[in-house]
């Protein structure tokens, strides 16, 4: 097994230069994509070579459950340092499933809460006007999804503006954003060298809602205001803070200054002569390797259990 089950948990490393890259160069639903299959996979990867470490540090620790076999002198000699590495693997493994569980919990109880409290407001479809005078607008994904906007936030918007914003909710429930995010914050909580793809994937998932709004309304310009106006009077919903994908604007001069420009090529990879190719290329090739160095490393510790319980 040695040096190959550590690699994956140095490899993210290798993703962060396309974050801030596919911003830049890609159509922001390819770049929302490819950032969330990067983190799942490397966060993965991840996750199962601690698992490896957690099963050697577990044979050490005395009154194990694990088979006596599996502490023999060949188990050792597998990974370096495992008597360091294999012992805090068990608090990282810990502090890791805490994170996740607290993420999941914190992201469920609020929509939960919400799609209680939308119960007894009266109308259907899927928006749902709330008599506050705190300007917000957010999608709340469910089944179904629905459309959460303060009678503050209307008032303040024209007509047309108001179709661009609610065009723009609609596109985050329809491309599932919610759990783009959820998945890459979980990557995130895996592996903290994965968290700053989470700025990145904010970022792309609301320009991808713009872009779908402004081609909804036919027109960038009434978009970029509605974006902007939005943003400037908007005060997020306290109850949503910390939640993946809810009520988050994400840096909006960047997002107006896009919508103002033109529509972006919707290409599948990058020119491999460009930063954004080799950046892509590097992501590719760092997720790859990890996903191979992980499995590498769970079939060598698997031939070296194997050994060590078989009787003679």
């Amino acid at each position: 097994m040695g040096v190959f089950v550590y690699l994956p948990l140095v490899l993210p490393l290798t993703a962060l230069p396309i974050a801030r890259l596919a911003e830049q160069h890609l159509h922001p639903r390819r770049a929302a994509r490819l950032l969330t299959t990067v983190a799942v996979i490397l966060a993965s990867c991840s996750l199962v070579c601690l698992g490896l470490l957690v099963v050697v540090g577990t044979a050490q620790l005395p009154g194990n459950p694990l088979p006596d076999g599996w502490s023999d002198d060949e188990v050792r000699e597998a990974v370096p340092h495992d008597a360091f590495a294999g012992k805090a693997s068990i608090l990282a493994l810990v502090a890791v499933t805490m994170a996740c569980g607290f993420t999941l919990h914190r992201h469920y109880r609020f929509r939960s809460r919400a799609h209680r409290a939308l119960a007894g407001l009266p109308g259907g479809g899927d928006l749902a006007v709330l008599p506050d005078d705190v300007p917000y607008a957010y999608a709340l994904p469910g089944s179904p999804g629905r459309i959460m906007v303060s009678t503050a936030m209307l008032a303040a918007l024209d007509p047309a503006e108001r179709r661009a914003l609610l065009a723009h909710e609609r596109a985050h429930l329809a491309g599932h954003h919610h759990r783009l995010l959820l998945a890459t914050r979980l990557a995130g909580c895996v592996n903290p060298l994965l968290r700053p793809l989470q700025a990145a994937l904010v970022y792309s998932t609301e320009r991808w809602a713009d872009e779908e709004a402004a081609r909804a309304t036919g027109d960038r310009r009434l978009t970029a205001r509605a974006v902007g106006k939005a943003a400037l009077i908007s005060r997020p919903d306290p109850r949503a803070a910390g939640v993946a994908g809810f009520a988050t604007a994400g840096p909006v001069p960047r997002r107006v200054a896009a919508l103002l420009g033109p529509v972006p090529p919707d290409r599948g990879w990058p020119p491999a002569l460009t930063p954004a190719g080799a950046a892509a290329f590097v992501a590719a090739a760092g997720t790859t390797v990890s996903a191979l160095s992980a499995l590498n490393a769970a079939v060598a510790l698997y031939l070296v259990l194997e050994a060590a319980t078989t009787p003679l």
